[in-house]
């Protein structure tokens, strides 16, 4: 019998995780957190209450869980909290997906379908390499950081903590990305981008400070 998996999150990042896990076959997905509304089931997938079910499915035999969150601030106070339960947390790469043998994919990342993950890249905890994206060789992405679909990071980028790059956006070679910073959609990033910021354009320049 496979071991089982709680979802963290019921929204369209959830339905993307969920493929990802039926096509490896790897666990039993026995549901997903979330609020419920109207709809009881993603998926398929029984919706079975916001996160205050989490102990009582840790202690009903559950110990594994994923955030199944796209948004970085809400899925790293989300794996603190599972982390201070007990629940191990899984890594999700989508059989779609091509990763290096010498890449590192870190516990509570997820790479979706098409990303390709170069050698001796490290994509860090609670991590996401979306659909279609590219990190080239020598990259480390930090924990908690998104690089968005399509978006393509050259060798040597280093994305910070918790940092967001958006859609389709650029980064040549050997640039540093700093915590919690957001790239605009389509950005093209040819200087290093400072912490808590947020840079859009092409190429891309700070417009606005985080508090």
């Amino acid at each position: 019998m496979n071991p089982r998996v709680v979802l963290l999150g019921s929204g369209g990042h959830a339905k993307v995780i969920i493929g990802m896990l039926e096509e490896r076959a790897e666990f039993e997905i026995i549901g997903c957190t979330g609020g419920t509304g109207d709809r009881k089931d993603v998926l398929g997938y029984a919706i079975l209450g916001d996160d205050s079910i989490l102990n009582a499915t840790l202690q009903s035999g559950t110990r594994h869980t994923f955030a199944a969150v796209g948004d970085n601030l809400l899925r790293s106070k989300l794996l603190r909290n599972v982390e201070m339960l007990g629940f191990e947390v899984i890594t999700v790469v989508s059989t779609h997906a091509i990763v290096a043998p010498r890449a590192i994919v870190e516990r509570g990342a997820a790479v979706m379908p098409g990303a390709i993950v170069g050698v001796d890249a490290k994509v860090g905890y609670g991590a996401i390499v979306n659909t279609g994206s590219v990190v080239d060789h020598d990259c480390s992405i930090g924990r908690y950081a998104h690089v968005c679909p399509g978006s393509s990071l050259a060798g040597g980028v280093q994305v910070g903590e918790g940092a967001f790059l958006g859609t389709g956006c650029k980064v040549i070679p050997g640039i540093k990305i700093g915590a919690w910073s957001t790239i605009g959609a389509g950005a093209v990033v040819i200087r290093d981008i400072p912490a808590n910021v947020t840079a859009m354009g092409v190429p891309a320049v700070v417009r606005s400070a985080g508090a």
